[in-house]
């Protein structure tokens, strides 16, 4: 059995995560240990506590490093996510960052150095492994074809859950993206929506579409050199499936998730997207022509998040 260290209980996540865990033991896996420092309140926090028998609520990052198997990072604020990571990689043990892996240049360097001095980092969006995804990956393209464009939706903001297009768009594309643009935004009937264009290495053309005020489900139509692949993943069943890849990779020592170049890629080139639409008036923006500024800000979202979120941790 894994003992898991989980830092933060502030998204619905670790609810979620847990309960695949309980009712999946072949995984192997276990929330044993919790720091919390978001703004869920004690009483939530303690319930999760009891809920999955779990140790005393750790003082510290450093305690509950020492005293767990591995670090999962699940707080709603990418921009923490690193620092909270360190007690781990400084120990040599293995640390799982939820989505969004980071926000910014600055973050996409540390982890490259971290990684260099043999940090073990695993993550992920779970949409990558959904099975409507892998089921069609997994057909020999003398069936399917060749991927010649996706398109995705996605709802709540442009960041966040864009990540779960943005990955979805790296895992069907199989390639590095290159460059991203704004296309165009529409408001209606009191949402915003807005539309991304993004061109892969192969030449294949990624299109993503979110709404910025509201849920919407992540639906994908892929274009192949046979056929037009459309459907829509099933929320429920995208954890088990990225808990399935954590527990191979945390047992065996393999990185069976996807590389961490590619995550990187992807918060890459939803950046160029952002600065596109806010300074570049919908040119194409190349990765290579980010700056060291450019970010999606975590500490803002933290705020609005909290502000919004609602009771989800109680009986």
């Amino acid at each position: 059995m894994i003992n898991i260290g989980l830092v933060s209980i502030d998204t619905s996540h670790p609810k979620t995560y847990a309960k695949n865990m309980a009712e999946h033991p072949e995984l192997g896996l276990r929330y044993a240990m919790l720091f919390d420092d978001g703004f869920r309140g004690d009483d939530e926090v303690e319930w999760f506590i009891k809920k999955y028998n779990m140790l005393p609520r750790a003082e510290s990052i450093d305690e509950l490093a020492e005293k767990t198997d591995v670090g999962f990072i699940q707080g709603c604020n990418w921009d923490k996510k690193l620092d909270q990571s360190i007690s781990f990689i400084l120990r040599g043990k293995p640390v799982f960052i939820d989505k969004p892996f980071v926000g910014s240049i600055r973050d996409i360097k540390r982890v490259r150095e971290l990684i260099a001095g043999g940090a073990k980092i695993l993550g992920s969006s779970a949409t990558r492994y959904a099975e409507e995804v892998q089921s069609f990956m997994q057909k020999p393209v003398e069936e399917r074809g060749e991927v010649i464009s996706v398109y995705v939706t996605s709802g709540n903001n442009e960041f966040d859950y864009a990540v779960h297009a943005g990955e979805l768009l790296s895992e069907i594309a199989g390639a590095p993206a290159v460059s991203c643009r704004y296309v165009d935004g529409s408001e209606r009937d009191g949402g915003k929506t807005e539309i991304f264009t993004v061109k892969f290495e192969n030449g294949v053309i990624g299109t993503y579409c979110t709404e910025l005020t509201r849920w919407y489900p992540f639906s994908v139509t892929i274009v192949t050199t046979k056929t037009v692949y459309t459907t829509t993943i099933a929320p429920s069943k995208v954890y088990y499936q990225i808990l399935s890849r954590l527990s191979q990779a945390l047992h065996s020592g393999k990185n069976v998730l996807t590389s961490i170049d590619s995550l990187l890629n992807v918060t890459e080139f939803l950046l160029c997207g952002k600065r596109s639409r806010d300074f570049e008036n919908g040119r194409e923006v190349k990765i290579e022509e980010l700056r060291e500024d450019d970010a999606f800000d975590g500490y803002t979202f933290e705020k609005e998040y909290a502000r919004e979120a609602k009771v989800i941790y109680k009986d």
